[in-house]
């Protein structure tokens, strides 16, 4: 098949998680004989921080307006199979029009952001890359979260058939590899700044380096306003790049997951930096949320705390058996998350009939990405 997407960026990963997410997606895709196009407005905050310019797997189209963009796009859909936009694209609602006016046989919106857009519509807020009249003129919505975000897309966005897409983790780019010491520490973090995720960032991290003056830690990612005020045991790297990520994860005896605050109240929301810390056969740490155990077994696969104290009991846990969690861990990975299962995911949404429905979502489908 063709696709065509129409997205945020996959020519930079700095400050932006889906990049990292799509290359594995794509490259999945490619693997399986199909062809994908992306779309990318050339911004000067990406373009300051690319990381690649063209892909083996995917054609980039970097565009400078709209216009420019549109004319190629419509000779592309012309001949595609599939069409999709995700959120956060920097011409999202144009996007939108285009492919649902177009006569691509299937178009779909894929919002890697659930609760964050459905927290900004609750507030009343303007969500710049969805279109004008909600998401009913797609053939299939994607969630990035499950749960209750799901049945949400369908009220609040007039959504007609909704489903999950998980996040994942490329095995090829993610897995144990030598470890780097300037990445090593007691417990690590690889994540930009979100204000939405800073308070449990403070009590699972930031507050055990202040009563564990002996132990190592590391916060890696951009625009943390308030480095000056962390402990001097923490050490700080403004930006991991991609092809790094696999050492800082090895590298670590226990790697953080906080996730962001609208996503954790929802649940059902794995973030593809929980797949590629296990992918690497780290053990993880995570605040928990409802849902989690379907991805992974608490206590065998993955240690959660909500709380400082729970923070600092796991970081004290016998090496062998943080060991021993990390590789459970990379089992359940490369058993069920990975992007070639959401690419099979994808594939068997898009050919399903249109007027089958949504889909139920269960604890199998869940885990298994199904």
């Amino acid at each position: 098949m063709r696709i065509v997407v129409f997205g945020l960026s996959i020519s930079s990963a700095w400050g932006n998680g889906h990049a990292t997410l799509l290359r594995g997606l794509f490259r999945a895709l490619k693997g399986k004989g199909h062809e994908v196009h992306f779309f990318e407005r050339d911004t000067p905050y990406y373009a300051a921080h690319r990381d690649a310019d063209s892909f083996p797997y995917a054609h980039l189209h970097l565009f400078a307006e709209w216009p420019e963009a549109r004319r190629l796009a419509l000779r592309l859909l012309d001949g595609a199979d599939v069409a999709i936009v995700t959120s956060y694209c920097a011409d999202g609602a144009s996007a939108c029009d285009l492919i649902v006016e177009s006569n691509v046989p299937r178009s779909v919106f894929y919002d890697m952001d659930t609760p964050v857009t459905l927290s900004r519509l609750e507030r009343g807020e303007q969500v710049e890359y969805l279109p004008a009249e909600g998401l009913s003129g797609f053939d299939l919505v994607l969630s990035y979260t499950g749960g209750q975000a799901l049945k949400q897309l369908r009220t609040a966005l007039q959504a007609r058939c909704v489903a999950p897409l998980y996040g994942w983790v490329d095995p090829d780019v993610h897995r144990p590899v030598e470890t780097s010491p300037q990445f090593a520490a007691d417990l690590s973090y690889l994540g930009t700044y979100s204000a939405d995720r800073q308070e449990a960032l403070e009590r699972m991290l930031i507050d055990p380096a202040r009563r564990l003056p002996q132990k190592s830690f590391v916060i890696a990612g951009a625009m943390y306003p308030t480095t000056h005020t962390w402990p001097g045991n923490i050490r700080h790297f403004g930006h991991v790049v991609p092809k790094q990520h696999a050492a800082f994860y090895s590298s670590g005896r226990l790697i953080l997951n906080v996730t962001r605050g609208a996503m954790a109240v929802m649940g059902y929301c794995p973030s593809g930096r929980l797949f590629e810390a296990a992918a690497c056969g780290t053990a993880v740490l995570s605040d928990s949320w409802p849902g989690i155990e379907t991805f992974f077994t608490p206590g065998s696969e993955i240690l959660l705390a909500n709380s400082t104290t729970e923070a600092i009991s796991a970081i004290g846990k016998n090496p062998s058996l943080l060991r021993e969690i990390g590789a459970k861990a990379k089992a359940r990975v490369l058993d069920c998350h990975t992007a070639a299962t959401r690419a099979d995911r994808l594939l068997s949404l898009i050919e399903r009939p249109r007027d089958e429905g949504n889909l139920p979502e269960t604890i199998q489908s869940a885990a298994k990405g199904a």
